[in-house]
């Protein structure tokens, strides 16, 4: 009897394999075409999970391209990734094909943890009806919204003359700025959408900080590639909500945010901010089942709007005064535009970037060197499509490195180094950049980019009219060097903050 159960488990072992190694085969199809993009060969079942660094993966993919090319492909487990490099493959996909790879691929851990089907929101979202008018509601909210009697400016303006003060509070000692940064930022999105600041103390405030830093974290790790690329693994009982706490403890302190905003609502008023105009089209739509404005997307274009808003500006800014450390001459030439233009007692003001080349060149620089999104959000392919002459089928993910063209080499003069000049002419006027791109670009270019043109002139230009920024005396030189996760951000530094 032993023996029959024993060649009975190996028979369902090799059956078990054998099934596994059919599906492998055909997730792997796709590369018998002779124009699918080369790449790295995969292992059965697990792909090249095992050949990437996911604590570094621009440096894993930067090594893949110079073996395969601008274009190649990857596959992480099951799941076909095409991985595009450079200002022309980037461009001809997300430019130039349009509509092509403007969806988002699946997120089966999201989906698990009970954050709700794919669809919602705005940064995962599909490509479609939904998506499109929560983009349009969104865009117009940013563009046109008062704020009750202020414009966003006038947040902005208020926030960083908040920040100069939390600075000055330091009275010259050596301090890390990046959680006065952090504070400061999530002020400003707080105000669009919840209408209210917090305190830079405010528990509720330090607590949604720790929770996005640790979701940043959770997200760009191993595990989680492992879960979406093999879904059947989340339904392991607590695996997915063990591996994604923070995220899912975010989820839930944002909805308590929205719900208190919910019971001080009155409809009779004008909306206060984002949430009470959501709140109005809700309303609207009750007799419209098709419309994406539900109680249930609510919650998802708060959390996009709240998470994204605040990470990529304040980490930015934390670049922005890292190289002022580093590149002492820039920050003097700054500060004598700022003197020029603005003078040392009126607050900065959007009108004034028009006369203020150098400093425009200096935030665009900091974007481009900083590199802070590296690898951006993926993509999927809604249909089969071409980039440079290779097959990328219907439902493949893209990866578009960012960081490649933002530091390509066949188009800026230093890609490698911090060089404001990028962005200025030989009469010293400012010029855009095609290759400038750290909101991406196309169909999904990030619908923030507005705001944070404001934020980073309006914060950059206060804090150095109001300080110069040292190294702290017998501290050593700062690494302009940074780490990864999902966010490219600078090594910790400390700085002193010396009024002018």
């Amino acid at each position: 009897m032993g023996l029959l159960i024993g060649e009975g488990l190996v028979l369902l072992a090799v059956a078990v394999a054998a099934f596994l190694l059919m599906v492998d085969l055909m997730h792997r199809r796709a590369r018998w075409a002779a124009n699918y993009p080369p790449g790295p060969m995969p292992m059965p079942g697990l792909g090249n999970l095992l050949q990437l660094d996911f604590e570094d993966m621009p440096y894993s993919l930067g090594q893949l391209r110079r073996r395969f090319g601008d274009v190649f492909s990857i596959q992480l487990a099951w799941t076909p990734v095409v991985v595009l490099n450079g200002l022309k493959a980037v461009r001809e996909a997300l430019v130039l094909r349009g509509e092509d790879p403007a969806d988002r691929p699946l997120v089966p851990v999201y989906e698990n943890l009970g954050f709700g089907p794919r669809g919602k929101g705005l940064i995962l979202a599909r490509y479609g009806h939904a998506w499109r008018e929560q983009r349009r509601f969104s865009l117009s909210t940013l563009r046109n919204f008062g704020l009750g009697k202020k414009s966003l400016e006038q947040w902005v303006t208020e926030e960083a003359a908040c920040l100069c003060a939390a600075f000055a509070a330091q009275a010259g000692r050596p301090f890390r700025p990046n959680a006065l940064l952090n504070k400061a930022v999530s002020n400003v999105i707080a105000s669009l959408v919840h209408g209210r600041r917090f305190d830079y103390d405010d528990p509720t405030l330090l607590k949604l900080l720790e929770l996005v830093d640790a979701g940043l974290k959770q997200d760009s790790a191993f595990m989680r590639e492992m879960l979406n690329a093999v879904p059947v693994l989340v339904n392991i009982p607590g695996l997915a909500g063990k591996v994604f706490s923070a995220q899912k403890a975010f989820m839930v302190l944002m909805d308590k945010l929205v719900d208190e905003h919910r019971e001080t609502r009155d409809p009779a008023q004008p909306p206060r901010d984002l949430t009470d105009a959501f709140l109005d089209e809700v309303e609207k739509a009750k007799e419209k089942p098709e419309s994406s404005f539900t109680n249930e997307n609510l919650r998802w274009v708060v959390a996009d709007l709240f998470s994204a808003g605040m990470v990529t500006t304040s980490t930015t800014l934390d670049w922005a005064l890292l190289l002022m450390l580093l590149h002492p001459d820039v920050q003097r030439r700054v500060q004598q535009e700022i003197d020029e233009v603005i003078g040392r007692l009126r607050q900065p003001q959007m009108e004034d970037q028009a006369r203020m080349p150098f400093t425009t060149a200096v935030v665009h620089e900091v974007q481009r060197f900083g590199d802070i999104v590296p690898l951006g959000v993926p993509h999927m392919t809604s249909c089969d499509t071409e980039v440079q002459g290779f097959l990328i089928p219907k439902g493949t993910t893209l990866i578009c490195n960012l960081s490649s063209v933002l530091k390509d080499e066949a188009v800026w003069k230093q890609p490698f180094r911090f060089h404001p000049e990028h962005f200025l002419d030989a009469q010293g006027r400012f010029v855009k950049q095609e290759a400038f791109m750290p909101f991406s670009a196309g169909r999904r270019l990030c619908l923030g980019e507005p705001l944070a043109r404001m934020e980073l002139f309006l914060f950059f230009t206060c804090l150095l009219q109001r300080f110069s920024f040292l190294v702290p005396a017998g501290q050593p030189r700062p690494s302009d060097h940074g780490v990864y996760a999902f966010l490219f951000t600078p090594f910790p530094y400390q700085l002193c903050a010396v009024p002018r």
